[in-house]
């Protein structure tokens, strides 16, 4: 029929991707945040003000806490969402940190 209408295989979700997205966001906005940096997120940053670890740390319990309710109740595309979103979140990290080191 037509190809644009045909229902689309949705990716499986990956909690190994997800705890090394989640992983990579900490190294990387550690670094960052060393470089000069700011956080992007009003939420994670207030969570800053801890502590940068301790902060980072909580956000990532959330994230899990998030994903962990995904799975009770079998919501598998919020993790697919969470991880197209956190590998985002890293490649933009990438591009700040890039830039500050040129800077």
């Amino acid at each position: 029929m037509f190809p644009f209408l045909r229902r689309r295989e949705f990716p499986t979700p990956s909690l190994g991707i997800f705890f090394s997205l989640q992983a990579l966001d900490v190294l990387t906005t550690m670094i960052g945040l060393r470089l000069g940096a700011g956080e992007a997120s009003v939420f994670v940053g207030r969570l800053i003000q801890l502590g940068p670890l301790a902060g980072l740390l909580l956000a990532k319990l959330f994230a899990v806490l998030l994903v962990m309710a995904a799975i009770r109740y079998k919501r598998q595309r919020v993790i697919v969402f969470l991880n197209y979103w956190s590998a985002a979140v890293v490649t933009w990290n990438l591009v700040t940190i890039v830039r500050a080191g040129l800077a």
